[in-house]
């Protein structure tokens, strides 16, 4: 499926209007595929038609802190399975889910690599929610028990040779030098992507990485004020 942005919007429109309860939306994928930039574009074209309808929970912000990372030896993997609060994401969508009032999540500081605990509010008036993340439809550990929460499920493809291409930029743009960026990309954060890419339970959609998307998703082409990171 290859839709552009207003297509998605007009699609999720749909899907939500089937029930009467909020409806929750989870849009996984690789490393730098573009799910930050995809769910915010989504969002903001989801709220021009009805404003103040969705909102956005990113599964960043549940990153461990690597003051809880570093005794147990993983500050080096930071970002790979194991060292998320899953347990906490799955309670803050079961709140999401009762719809009993606003919720608090927590929202992923990139430069100063932490989770800023209640960053956003989900309040109840925002009717659909998109939740984006790596391993939201991971079929290993304690990750398929988020799936029940979710009432539709999104897949971000994109080939591998972009992946990397964006990787390189980003870590270039936080200031590491080529072996750097070189060694995290490659030895971390594809690691990560083969992992997603391998062992996701299937979605309902798969959004299928194409030319139009091309320009604004690539690794220097972003509008300003719009980022790249997953």
């Amino acid at each position: 499926m290859t839709p552009n942005i207003h297509e998605m919007t007009t699609r999720l429109l749909a899907a939500a209007d089937q029930q009467r309860q909020r409806f929750i939306v989870a849009l996984a994928g690789p490393p730098a595929a573009g799910k930050s930039f995809l769910s915010g574009w989504l969002c903001r074209e989801l709220n021009v038609r009805r404003p103040g309808y969705a909102a956005i929970v990113p599964m960043d912000g549940y990153h461990f802190d690597n003051a809880v990372l570093a005794p147990q030896g993983r500050l080096a993997i930071k970002g790979a399975p194991e060292t998320f609060d899953v347990d906490g994401l799955a309670g803050d969508l079961a709140r999401l889910r009762r719809d009993a009032g606003a919720v608090a999540v927590p929202v992923f500081d990139r430069p100063l690599d932490l989770a800023r605990a209640g960053g956003r509010l989900i309040l109840p008036e925002h009717r659909l929610v998109l939740v984006e993340g790596n391993y939201l439809l991971l079929d290993e550990g304690p990750w398929p028990a988020l799936r029940a929460m979710f009432d539709l499920t999104l897949f971000i493809e994109v080939p591998d040779a972009v992946l990397v291409e964006r990787l390189l930029a980003r870590w270039r743009g936080m200031g590491e030098d080529a072996a750097v960026a070189h060694a995290r990309t490659h030895d971390k954060d594809m690691l990560n992507a083969r992992l997603v890419n391998d062992r996701s339970v299937a979605p309902h959609w798969r959004w299928h990485f194409h030319a139009e998307l091309r320009h604004p998703l690539g690794p220097n082409l972003a509008p300003p004020g719009e980022s790249l990171d997953d």
